[in-house]
């Protein structure tokens, strides 16, 4: 992965957006995102109470290919998206990578940005679930895409755009970015 595609929103795609309505007998998307969503957070402060101790096991069962967790306690990568790319706002990105593959091709983890946008370039294949908050993905073409917390999209490699944060938000991500 780019160093430079860390400033960036770690996505962009097409997808339907969430609201639409439940398949026969199940719970609306939404709702079952925001129960998994609360279900996370409880995990995730559960977690944190145990300790610095937590952080080296998270890491060492990362190094034995075990089933890495999304919701562990980790630091995150700030930064800001460079001023040649700002377009509106101060928005302040925040990344969790909890995961890179030996080949150094795919990575997986949490990203959190604040109001602003952003031009963005892909060199990477990105899947997004929206966790929280509403982001407009606007092509160079004008296709305008929006997204909402439990909407799951797919940027692809070679995609050219804009960034939109309209409510600060949060994503897990998937990338794979091929080696040239």
């Amino acid at each position: 992965m780019t160093s430079e595609s860390w400033l960036e929103p770690l996505g962009k795609g097409r997808a339907r957006r969430a609201g639409r309505p439940a398949a026969a007998g199940g719970e609306p998307p939404v709702a079952l995102w925001q129960r998994r969503a609360r279900r996370a957070q409880a995990s995730f402060e559960a977690t944190l109470a145990l300790g610095p101790p937590q952080r080296f096991r998270a890491i060492f069962v990362a190094m034995n290919a075990t089933v890495v967790r999304l919701d562990t306690p980790l630091d995150p990568e700030v930064s800001r998206p460079p001023a040649e790319r700002l377009l509106a706002g101060q928005p302040e990105h925040r990344v969790w990578n909890y995961f890179t593959d030996t080949t150094q091709t795919f990575f997986a983890g949490r990203w959190s940005g604040t109001r602003g946008k952003w031009r963005v370039r892909y060199t990477e294949n990105e899947l997004c679930v929206m966790t929280a908050g509403r982001v407009v993905i606007t092509s160079d073409l004008g296709e305008r895409s929006c997204f909402a917390a439990g909407d799951a999209f797919v940027i692809p490699a070679g995609f050219s755009g804009t960034w939109e944060v309209l409510e600060d938000c949060s994503k897990i991500y998937a990338i794979f970015e091929p080696r040239p």
